[in-house]
């Protein structure tokens, strides 16, 4: 055991960990023994200025200074005792997006961040180049779209970056990335753990005639792998980000990641043969590779680790936001009856019924779509419920079924990986709301991807206590200790949380359940054409 929180934050032993996240800045302080000892947060939202979803400098900034004082806080009000001093400091965000600046560091347009769907020509003719799936929200997308759209500002773009890596820049003066996140900038080549020099070469070529100043190589940030030193704290980065002004300059920093890399640390899953889960409003699976894949898909994008090993990752739109919305309606039928119903209660009954239903769901067949799914071909969605004359319609086949499309289109993405690539995968680890009600989540993914399902007690504080525990790998590994045995041996030790196997007849029964879903897909294009 190491000090008490106390004496680790005023011996200056305690490292930050700060994730810019969609609707939260999340702030965490961790001890020696990788625990969070303080925390503290700050709510935004993006904004959607002239058909561009985008955060201004100005709030990013404030943000980031309020979640830090928030953290502060936390620590005078638990500890008495302020922070001047840190072992080491990591940031996180969204991944992907589009910062570009011009030679004085100026900021060109507005930073486009991934829920930008505006670079389809782009993306589409970039796939094809590289033979290589480019999806609409990396950064590279952007850039060449704003190329196609003869935008202004490209001429005079200097250095392209992601939220994170502006933040670290403005802190330390470095233009560094670490690997996971550059992932999602431009394609990565496994071999060098950098950015693809062959596919560098061939958009170089494609721009040639535009003749612009610059090459995609002196514009893009340096790469970096978990672990390697990526600068310390300026003067002037110390008061951006602590406006009180008690906090020191000269603290390491680790490489800036991306919200994927860091969830993958938070839940254990960056070696090869893991994986993990997030199901909640969206859902996503992110598989470590052993290999690349034989060819590119478009339902499939390929990340990397923090480490720089290949991710395939399958991002679903819809997950529990139609679920949620029966359960409201079973609510509101037990209010007319004059009952008072405890939520976690009814969420918790009306799962565990989904457990007595049949294998398949009885014929039943669903649809979660309130927005569009890329994995099925959808540009918008209509939540949808149908069945025929003979199909068994209770109350345990209709909650199963629900349960069962809120990973429909997740599934048909998986599939691609484990029986058409025939990935191996032995452990995956889910987490999110879909996971609350124990046993029952778990379960019906265990189902769908045919592999044993882990769910941990807690996943810690997600991706601000991910980045704060690549900041503690970077200041704490022994010699030649890899990021896998850190997490193994001294953060995860002994807590694997709870294991389930899949049961071979759910597995059989998803597997009718999803060809009936593929089947079916004509029935919502009819919904989404004819309900306007």
């Amino acid at each position: 055991m190491g000090l008490d929180a106390k004496t680790t934050i005023a011996t200056g032993k305690a490292i930050l960990g700060i994730e810019l996240g969609s609707t939260r800045i999340k702030a965490v302080l961790i001890d020696e023994d990788n625990n969070t000892i303080a925390s503290g947060s700050h709510e935004w939202e993006n904004q959607l200025v002239n058909g561009i979803w985008t955060y201004s400098l100005d709030a990013i900034w404030t943000g980031l200074q309020d979640s830090y004082r928030d953290l502060a806080a936390d620590v005078k009000k638990k500890y008495d005792v302020e922070v001047e001093t840190l072992a080491a400091i990591g940031f996180s965000a969204m991944m992907h997006g589009y910062m570009p600046f011009n030679k004085d560091g100026e900021l060109l347009v507005p930073f486009r961040t991934w829920r930008n769907t505006i670079t389809g020509q782009a993306s589409e003719e970039l796939s094809k180049l590289f033979n290589y799936h480019i999806p609409q929200r990396w950064s590279i997308a952007h850039l060449y779209q704003a190329i196609l759209n003869g935008e202004e500002h490209v001429p005079d773009v200097d250095f392209i970056t992601t939220l994170e890596g502006y933040i670290h820049w403005k802190l330390t003066g470095e233009k560094v990335i670490g690997v996971g996140e550059a992932s999602g900038m431009f394609p990565i080549d496994i071999a060098t753990r950098d950015f693809n020099a062959r596919m560098i070469a061939q958009f170089d070529e494609l721009i040639a005639p535009k003749g612009f100043s610059w090459k995609l190589e002196d514009i893009l940030p340096k790469c970096l792998l978990a672990g390697d030193d990526a600068g310390k704290l300026t003067e002037e980065g110390a008061k951006l980000l602590d406006v009180s002004g008690k906090l020191k300059a000269g603290i390491p920093l680790c490489p800036p990641e991306g919200d994927a890399g860091t969830g993958m640390v938070a839940t254990n899953s960056v070696a090869t043969r893991t994986g993990n889960v997030s199901a909640g409003t969206s859902v996503f699976a992110m598989l470590v590779l052993e290999k690349d894949l034989k060819k590119p898909y478009e339902e499939i994008d390929l990340v990397t680790t923090p480490t720089g090993n290949l991710v395939a990752m399958v991002h679903c739109n819809n997950c529990t936001s139609d679920l949620n919305a029966w359960v409201n309606i079973f609510k509101e039928f037990s209010e007319a009856f004059g009952v008072e119903v405890d939520m976690n209660k009814l969420f918790g009954t009306l799962y565990n019924k989904a457990l007595e239903g049949d294998k398949d769901c009885g014929g039943l067949l669903a649809y979660n779509y309130f927005s569009g799914e890329h994995v099925t071909g959808f540009e918008e969605g209509r939540p949808l419920f149908v069945r025929t004359p003979e199909s068994k319609f209770n109350l345990a086949n209709f909650m199963r079924v629900n349960l069962y499309t809120s990973l429909g289109a997740l599934k048909v993405g998986l599939d691609i990986l484990l029986k058409e690539e025939d990935v191996k995968i032995d452990r995956i680890t889910g987490h999110g709301g879909l996971f609350k009600t124990k046993g029952v989540g778990q379960k019906i993914l265990a189902a769908a991807m045919n592999s044993p399902i882990f769910v941990m007690e807690t996943a810690g504080e997600g991706g601000a206590w991910g980045i704060a525990l690549l900041a503690s790998y970077m200041v704490n590994k022994k010699d030649g200790e890899t990021l896998d045995d850190f997490l193994n041996n001294r953060v995860f030790a002994g807590n694997t949380g709870l294991e389930m196997q899949p049961d071979p007849e759910d597995v059989a029964g998803f597997d009718v359940f999803t060809a009936r879903y593929k089947a079916g897909l004509p029935i919502e294009r009819a919904a989404v054409d004819s309900l306007k």
